[in-house]
């Protein structure tokens, strides 16, 4: 049978978030936002780009450490390392309302460019250790019409996760594994209301609204491979739910006119979860294809409403709106990947996937932060063997929305059009 590809040939608080934050800043030089599903970004290497997410059980690089770490044991006993770099594209949305042209709107397109790095140890008495730096939740909207930008002139949740892993060999056919998430996220925000099109706060002219804060929070991550034979792996992958709450200070504003009549600076907080996965996979080789099909499931009902808090109660007040809890009540959704992964010869490998992720988010709570939609996604991706101990890859994906028609008590009757993504990813994976 030929190679499957599971080998290469050879040849926390303080310090923790000082060194997460200055990862971030380098990272992140612009805004975020996840590729549907929520704002979850499933695509953190080489190989799940150019699969479309279906990187569950076929895991034969060193993003298996983040991916299914169980899968570590059965990679080439030595040090292993991929490095790669993503250039997420987001076009600009489009907001079309049935009531009213002065209430559309376009959001800006954004670019996110996401350095990644996954690492996996040789082994030590039956253990393997690896290490992963990935960007798994992003969130960023900019509008600028008077309209969308009440609630979303500027909103995103930027995060980055180290997670060092370990893998146990159990017996040749099982293996498990699991590994410590330490996750720093940022968030900012800003609204304008204007006067028009909010009459409701007359007589005042505007209102707005700018928070930013921060927090450092640990997670977990479980992992099962077992193979009933060599080229047959069946896979579960867990990623703990981690709970944030964002810390920082928030600016309020309020003019008649260019005049501020009153002002408000303090401490401002929100607490956001990020969600659950549970994920499970079987791939098959048929000599030098390699087909996987996987489905996981995002827990997303933890994310209940958007909720500022201040170091005083503004209820009854002109700055009422920003401090009233908003619904979100998002509910679990599923996506279903295929990859396909075959190898030509021993330096040229293709990989295809695709992959339908159903939407969270309900129309009744559907805003302009995220309008979110259910998606088709489609990659591709080439590696070369350069040596015995380098190789090289190129992975694109797209990311298919739809357009989507929605009328809810947030105030939104109209349709949003256009979105959707493109990543292309370089990257190098070396054994030494």
């Amino acid at each position: 049978m030929a190679n499957r590809g599971h080998k290469i040939s050879p040849s926390i608080r303080t310090g923790s978030r000082l060194v997460l934050q200055s990862l971030l800043l380098v990272a992140v030089g612009a805004h975020s936002q996840a590729e549907a599903s929520g704002f979850r970004i499933a695509n953190q290497s080489l190989g799940a780009v150019g699969l479309s997410g279906a990187h569950v059980a076929f895991t034969p690089g060193p993003d298996a450490s983040s991916y299914n770490p169980a899968n570590m044991t059965w990679l080439a006993d030595q040090w292993l390392l991929e490095t790669s770099l993503t250039l997420l594209t987001l076009p600009s949305i489009t907001y079309t309302d049935n009531r009213s042209a002065a209430l559309n709107g376009s959001s800006d397109s954004e670019l996110f460019v996401m350095p990644l790095a996954h690492l996996v140890s040789p082994e030590y008495n039956d253990f393997r250790f690896g290490f992963s730096l990935t960007y798994p939740y992003g969130l960023a909207k900019q509008w600028s019409q008077p309209f969308p930008k009440a609630s979303a002139e500027q909103f995103s949740l930027l995060n980055v996760e180290a997670n060092p892993t370990v893998a146990y060999q159990v017996n040749p056919w099982l293996s498990v594994g699991g590994g410590i998430r330490v996750v720093y996220a940022k968030g900012e925000v800003d609204n304008e209301v204007l006067n028009p099109p909010f009459p409701t706060i007359d007589p005042l002219t505007s209102l707005s609204r700018s928070a930013d804060a921060d927090d450092t929070q640990l997670g977990y991550n479980l992992a099962l491979s077992v193979r009933p034979l060599d080229q047959w792996t069946l896979a579960a992958t867990y990623r703990s739910e981690v709970d944030l709450n964002l810390s920082g200070t928030g600016d309020l504003k309020a003019f008649l006119g260019a005049t501020p009549l009153l002002a408000s600076s303090g401490p401002t907080s929100i607490d956001i979860t990020l969600p659950a996965v549970l994920s499970l996979a079987t791939a098959y080789s048929f000599d030098r294809l390699t087909v996987e099909l996987g489905w996981d499931r995002t827990f997303w009902s933890s994310f209940k409403e958007l909720d500022f808090q201040y170091g005083q109660n503004f209820l009854g007040t002109p700055f009422d709106p920003f401090d009233r809890a908003v619904a979100k009540n998002w509910q679990d959704s599923d996506a279903y990947r295929l990859g396909l992964t075959y190898a030509w010869n021993d330096r040229w490998t293709t990989t295809l996937g695709f992959a339908y992720e159903e939407t969270p988010v309900p129309a009744e709570t559907l805003g302009f932060e995220l309008p979110d939609t259910n998606a088709r996604v489609y990659s591709a991706g080439l590696r070369y063997r350069w040596s015995s101990a380098t190789e090289v890859g190129f992975s694109y994906m797209y990311h298919r929305t739809r357009s989507r028609s929605v009328t809810n008590d947030a105030g939104i009757d109209g349709t949003f059009t256009d979105g959707g993504a493109h990543a292309a990813t370089i990257g190098l994976i070396t054994a030494f």
